[in-house]
């Protein structure tokens, strides 16, 4: 088996989960990023993951435009969808805008991986939305807000773990 994880990312969450995802599936495994490399001969690989962070919550321009290109070639693949998303509670509004609708009925699996708030990378405006951010989520009822002086890591290796789990099985 032969799989391919391709990844768009700003600050790198979705690097380190499509690297934590390649070590839990069987077979040999490629990642790509999807700024460094778009032209992907995808008639090489059996499996399929494609993810990116949601920013200003919206996925990786590159990584929406990969998928409705490829879209038809992607339907004859074994095909995984993730997401990076620190918003639980938008997660399911987040990967069905994501995606094509089309290819989320042809996955064997799409999830939100969860997210990362690495403050030392944001410049001042990020800052300020992620501190808008978490005051939204703190009235929603999320567990608390954000300190700004620490980056915080919510990625769910649970979730990486069953969505290898899903692909392997299929």
């Amino acid at each position: 088996m032969k799989n391919l994880i391709i990844y768009g990312t700003k600050h790198g969450c979705a690097k380190r989960c499509a690297e934590l995802l390649s070590e839990m599936l069987e077979g040999e495994t490629d990642i790509v990023d999807i700024k460094e490399k778009s032209n992907i001969d995808l008639l090489d690989y059996d499996s399929i993951i494609i993810g990116g962070s949601i920013y200003a919550g919206k996925i990786n321009k590159d990584i929406y435009s990969f998928t409705t290109t490829n879209e038809n070639l992607l339907h004859k693949k074994k095909l995984g969808l993730f997401i990076c998303s620190m918003n639980k509670s938008l997660e399911d509004k987040q990967i069905k805008e994501s995606f094509p609708s089309s290819l989320l009925e042809s996955a064997r699996v799409a999830e939100n991986f969860g997210g990362e708030f690495r403050l030392n990378e944001m410049n001042f405006m990020e800052k300020m939305i992620v501190k808008m951010v978490s005051k939204s989520l703190e009235k929603e009822g999320a567990e608390s807000s954000v300190s700004m002086k620490d980056d915080i890591d919510k990625v769910s290796i649970d979730t990486i773990k069953n969505f290898a789990d899903s692909m392997n099985r299929s």
